[in-house]
């Protein structure tokens, strides 16, 4: 084991004297209160170590202890339903008390259920299945061959039972004749990606029930979506209803440098918000990583790739697995004062020169994948940026912007409007929209593109116009103006608009959003027909089947299909009576 003497410290930085090999981004631990660290830089005559927690009380003389291993984390079936720091130490620990302990280790292993899927001689390679390990939740995890292992032999594999995470269950022998035992937990260098046999096309949406998402800006499973929005926009509350409505099997939430108070009461209502899928608590299926602004500022760097590291971990047990980081903007911060405190030479805005291919970094290990072992599995990631004064042109954001296939912008104005979500549509795109138009019909919505199309290109005319409205008055427009303001108003309130106070509207499966999207299609068309037979857009806004389409969302139940056929038809009626009452007076 290397040792180093402390002769230098800024903060969580330090500068010790070494008397053994030290290695690039190897763990250590300093003093005697064991504080993880990691050595970010080395010479010859010193190496330079970032320390991962509170550095108060640290000085020169303290020693430095190499581990002769990467800065990892424990990844085994424990994780879910649990609450961590940045470094994956448990924090949910009542006996631990209310703060984080200096040089806190691993928590007490747990105990599962393991039932082997393979027999003596089986040859198993890296990411190979050895057996399935029951975890109290309705999700069947496996025990997997470590990805860096060659091919073995089983030799020896327990019997189904009840073991403990640090008991091994399976040992291989390898092609030189050693053998390897194989536990339920393995230990990973979360700033290495974990390996996988194929990136797959990622062309199926990652469904949040939000129609504003799912319908204009959809994100693919596998892909990545920014969510920049200033304070008070509701970045927060967008990423829980997401987390608590889409269909990833596995949520992964890092709260990185969020406040105390705002984590404290996301991780409470985590404990209450109940799984549409079981019924029980949402966090029974959810891995909580929080690193609130009072911790090491180090560690909020770490807390990312810790984040996107368990991700990968339940990907590959075949897993779909929605991570979500609030937000990238305070990992950034973190970048720049340990930046500052090495002395490196500032970039934009005082980031650090590496800002952009760190944020590249994180964002590339989202995919769609096949597996080693076989499995189809993916990581999504949904990163927050909080820009300083919703300024939109600092580096943060328009470094994630190019990164990412999907932006939400959050707008202050409609979140100051009760408007839920506050997505903007004219500020928002999504990139991979283009290839989600094949599974929507599938789903029954052959018109999906093309109504995208027709809304987004309806709502860019409405904004234009009333600019002009505000100047020369709605009065003075002519009528085919004024009905796109009516049609605008339709798809801004009666189908962007969701309702998180109402049982029928704060989700939406596939099949209704096709639905309601038919629907205000329909009535698209049948106004312009009614314009053309001289009848005013006014009397269109007045009609009690645009005030039924505009609360359709709220007043028709899931699975009612024949509410919306009833809308459809009284559409087509109310035409029919238009047009009959225009050739009465002609």
């Amino acid at each position: 084991m290397s040792e180093a003497r402390v002769h230098w410290t800024s903060g969580p930085v330090l500068r010790a004297r070494p008397s053994g090999p030290f290695v690039l981004r190897e763990a250590v631990r300093v003093g005697e209160q064991g504080l993880l660290g990691e050595v970010i830089r080395l010479s010859r005559e010193e190496i330079l170590v970032q320390v991962y927690e509170d550095p108060s009380g640290l000085r020169p003389g303290w020693e430095v202890r190499g581990t002769g291993q990467p800065l990892g984390v424990p990844l085994g079936p424990g994780l879910l339903g649990g609450i961590f720091d940045g470094l994956l130490r448990r924090i949910d620990d009542p006996a631990q008390g209310a703060y984080v302990k200096p040089g806190l280790g691993e928590t007490a292993p747990g105990r599962f259920r393991f039932r082997p899927s393979v027999g003596l001689q089986a040859t198993l390679s890296g990411g190979g299945v050895v057996g399935a390990v029951e975890n109290g939740t309705r999700l069947v995890q496996h025990c997997l061959v470590p990805p860096h292992l060659p091919d073995g032999v089983v030799v020896w594999i327990a019997a189904e039972g009840s073991y403990a995470e640090d008991e091994p269950l399976c040992r291989l022998r390898g092609p030189d004749g050693g053998e390897q035992e194989i536990g339920l937990v393995q230990r990973w260098p979360v700033r290495t990606p974990r390996p996988v046999h194929l990136r797959l096309h990622a062309d199926e949406p990652m469904i949040t029930g939000q129609r504003i998402v799912d319908c204009l800006f959809p994100v693919a499973r596998g892909g990545t979506a920014a969510i920049p929005g200033g304070f008070g926009t509701g970045k927060t509350i967008l990423l829980e209803t997401i987390a608590k409505w889409c269909n990833a099997d596995i949520i992964v939430y890092v709260g990185c440098g969020e406040r105390g108070n705002e984590m404290a009461g996301l991780l409470e209502e985590f404990r209450h918000l109940e799984d549409p899928r079981s019924g029980r608590p949402l966090l029974e299926r959810s891995v909580i990583i929080a690193n609130t602004s009072n911790m090491s500022v180090s560690a909020r760097e770490a807390s990312i790739y810790s984040g996107v590291t368990v991700a990968e971990y339940f990907r590959d047990q075949g897993l779909h697995v929605a991570l979500m980081a609030d937000s990238t903007s305070r990992w950034a911060e973190a970048l720049r004062e340990v930046s500052g405190r090495l002395g490196e030479l500032p970039s934009e805005s005082g980031y650090p020169a590496y800002l952009s291919s760190r944020i590249a970094a994180f964002y590339e290990r989202a995919a769609q994948v096949r597996t080693l072992g076989g499995a189809r599995g993916s990581v999504t990631i949904l990163g927050a940026v909080s820009p300083p004064s919703g300024d939109f042109s600092e580096p943060v954001t328009s470094h994630t912007r190019r990164y990412v296939n999907c932006l939400w912008t959050l707008d202050a104005h409609r979140a100051q409007a009760r408007f839920y979500p506050a997505i903007h549509p004219l500020q928002s795109y999504s990139l991979a929209a283009p290839g989600m138009a094949r599974w929507w019909h599938a789903v029954g919505c052959t018109r999906w593109e093309e109504l995208r199309r027709r809304f987004l290109a309806l709502l860019e005319d409405a904004a234009r116009l009333e600019r002009m409205a505000r100047i020369i008055g709605k009065e003075a427009m002519p009528p085919a103006q004024r009905l796109v303001l009516v049609c605008a108003q339709l798809v801004n309130e009666g189908f962007l608009r969701q309702s998180a106070f109402s049982a029928n509207d704060r989700y939406a499966t596939p099949a209704r959003q096709a639905a309601m999207m038919r629907l205000i299609g329909h009535f698209l068309d049948a106004a312009q027909d009614a314009l053309a037979l001289g009848v005013p857009p006014e009397a269109l806004a007045e009609l009690p089947l645009y005030r039924r389409l505009m609360r359709m969302g709220e007043d028709i139940p899931e699975g009612d299909s024949e509410g919306f056929s009833a809308l459809d038809r009284e559409i087509s009626a109310t035409l029919e009576r238009l047009r009959d009452a225009r050739a009465a007076t002609a």
